[in-house]
């Protein structure tokens, strides 16, 4: 059966009409999908690194304060000087200790030649005091005898009492001279006690000269002087500091003090390794690990500690920690500009996505779901889900690729990504961006892979 001409325009003007609502129809889906960057769920070794900035301090510095007032003489060390254990790096004016240290040695000769005549002294009383003695014995020889000559009478009285005489008066002078000992011995003694006393406060005048003299308490190098020769300066009394000659730093332990953001300072442990830079000299790394961890916040502001601060401010806090070099570097100084990597924690083959790929939604948020909802009226008043933490993943749904949502649990952080526990396999497809619509993207969103350049995707 023939068709008439009309009833053609009619077929081919239907035709035109569905070829031109597919073609807008499949115009207008492409149109709404969306150009993401994607990448694939891989597995890595995984470092998570966490940087704190601070400066160069030894372990161990002093400040070589003065201990007596008076005119700096002569600094024998100037400020960036390398010294030894016992060198002289300062003197005081010391005249007056020095006049009172000879005065006291003169006194103690003097001293030393009294107990010299005293000891002579009680030397000849000990020397009578036996002679005496002798004597006596000699007396009482005589005086017995004559006792007994007497008795049978074959002396007379007269001898017999002169012999008595003689005996009593030697005893008399024998306690006499025993006496005499006792107080020639007594005077030793004293001029002794006094030797003693004078040597004493000898000790104390050297050391007062010896305070005029400033010692280096140990090898190091000199990080500040704040005196110059000429100037006078005084010891320091209760509640009030003295005057300072030069800081002395021991440069054999050296510390990097940083601050660590209190976001990231849970993960800070005595005894992690750590990589400390210092600015000055820029391609040197030195190896170290932390040795202290501070228990007190500090104000970034200020640097005050918070139980110090009367303020009731919500500022950003830092807390500080010490990081110890593991060897010698005789090129840092004190005050140098250092930051430090510290390796809080370290992971090998795990699964791990772009930090830029996480992402806050909700899933069930995109289209589908929410012409869903308009269906059943009894789903308006239904309790909203917070949003989680998740990714977008590629997927092939109703012959269209489709961005869904899938909440995830992760683990530790490295430099620029993310370890992931659970949601993800290694090989699928997830959205890492651009920011701009990841952080509009709905779940279940159609989307198309960009094509672009790096250098044009980051331009845009």
């Amino acid at each position: 059966m023939k068709m008439n001409k009309k009833t053609v325009l009619i077929v081919v003007g239907i035709v035109v009409v569905c070829a031109a609502v597919v073609g807008v129809t499949i115009y207008r889906s492409r149109a709404d999908a969306q150009k993401v960057l994607t990448a694939k769920v891989t597995r890595e070794n995984l470092v998570s690194i966490v940087s704190g900035t601070g400066e160069i301090k030894p372990k161990v510095y002093v400040n070589v304060g003065a201990l007596v007032m008076g005119r700096v003489t002569h600094l024998y060390a100037k400020e960036g000087a390398r010294v030894h254990k016992g060198q002289i790096v300062a003197t005081i004016e010391s005249t007056p200790q020095s006049s009172s240290v000879d005065a006291q040695k003169a006194t103690i000769s003097s001293s030393q030649k009294d107990i010299a005549a005293d000891v002579a002294a009680e030397r000849a009383a000990e020397a009578k005091v036996q002679t005496e003695k002798a004597d006596l014995e000699q007396k009482k020889f005589d005086y017995e005898r004559a006792q007994q000559l007497y008795k049978d009478q074959l002396i007379a009285k007269q001898d017999f009492d002169s012999k008595k005489a003689a005996y009593e008066t030697d005893v008399a002078t024998l306690a006499e001279d025993e006496a005499s000992l006792i107080q020639a011995r007594a005077q030793t003694e004293s001029a002794r006690a006094k030797y003693t006393s004078n040597v004493a406060t000898l000790r104390g005048q050297t050391d007062a000269l010896d305070r005029t003299i400033s010692i280096a308490p140990f090898d190091g190098i000199v990080t500040n002087e704040p005196v110059r020769e000429g100037e006078t300066v005084v010891p320091g009394i209760q509640n009030t500091e003295g005057s300072t000659l030069m800081t002395l730093a021991d440069m054999s332990v050296i510390t990097a003090e940083v601050k660590v953001d209190e976001t990231d300072i849970s993960g800070v442990k005595v005894g992690q390794s750590a990589d400390v830079t210092v600015d000055a000299l820029p391609g040197k790394v030195f190896k170290g690990h932390v040795t202290e961890v501070g228990d007190q916040a500090l104000l970034r502001s200020s640097g005050a500690s918070t139980s110090q601060s009367t303020t009731g401010t919500e500022e950003a806090k830092d807390f500080k920690v010490v990081v110890t070099l593991d060897g010698p570097a005789p090129d840092l100084r004190p005050g140098l500009s250092a930051t430090a990597k510290i390796d809080t924690a370290h992971k090998d083959n795990v699964i791990a996505i772009p930090l830029q790929a996480l992402a806050m939604n909700v899933p069930g948020s995109g289209k589908k779901n929410k012409k869903a909802h308009k269906v059943d009226a009894s789903l308006s008043n239904a309790p909203k889900h917070p949003p989680v933490q998740g990714v977008f993943v590629l997927r092939k749904i109703d012959g269209k690729l489709r961005a869904v949502f899938v909440p995830v649990q992760t683990g530790i952080t490295g430099a620029s990504d993310i370890e992931v526990t659970s949601g993800l396999q290694p090989g699928e497809e997830i959205v890492v961006g651009p920011y701009r619509v990841l952080r509009k993207l709905k779940d279940d969103a159609v989307v198309k892979r960009d094509t672009t350049t790096e250098t044009e995707n980051a331009s845009s």
